[in-house]
């Protein structure tokens, strides 16, 4: 509940559609791929190192990790497709004899499949998330601030220290 609460506080602030986007995109590589992966420490870099919105990636990691259960036999079918291509046998091999290789776990159907897969999703996830963060502070947000209960609330003395001493 309170994940869901610091986006909606998200949604609603000044933080900049990319960096909401960015969090949702990241939060769904997160998610769909299996956690003790490597390029999970990578995507964990991008999101602590430059300005991803947190509350955005914790609720989307949340959210498709419950669509991973009911994907993920598609995405090892992806990935036991990719290791037995023939033209990719030679490829695999070399970088399986690397050491960068074996830490990647890239020789998992599961670790493969998955990432292949959200590599792909991830530009449409990007762009459709900062349509949908520009469309609901243009139209949804707006709409909801006209209502007579939220200017009465945002008029009263406790919303009022809150903005001050928490918001």
């Amino acid at each position: 509940m309170y994940v869901l609460a610091k986006l909606l506080k998200a949604l609603h602030s000044d933080a900049g559609p990319w960096s909401l986007a960015f969090g949702i995109m990241f939060g769904m590589i997160f998610g769909l791929t299996p956690v003790l992966a490597f390029h999970n420490l990578i995507v964990l870099f991008f999101v602590l190192f430059f300005r991803v919105n947190l509350s955005t990636f914790l609720l989307s990691w949340g959210l498709f990790s419950l669509c991973a259960l009911l994907i993920d036999p598609l995405m090892n079918d992806v990935g036991e497709a990719l290791l037995i291509h023939q033209q990719l046998q030679a490829m695999w091999t070399s970088f399986y004899n690397t050491a960068i290789g074996r830490i990647s776990q890239f020789y998992n159907t599961l670790i493969i499949g998955s990432l292949a897969v959200t590599l792909l999703l991830s530009p449409f996830v990007l762009f459709l998330s900062k349509v949908l963060v520009v469309k609901y502070r243009s139209y949804f947000m707006a709409w909801v601030e006209q209502w007579n209960i939220v200017q009465v609330l945002k008029g009263s003395r406790i919303y009022q220290a809150y903005q001050r001493f928490g918001g």
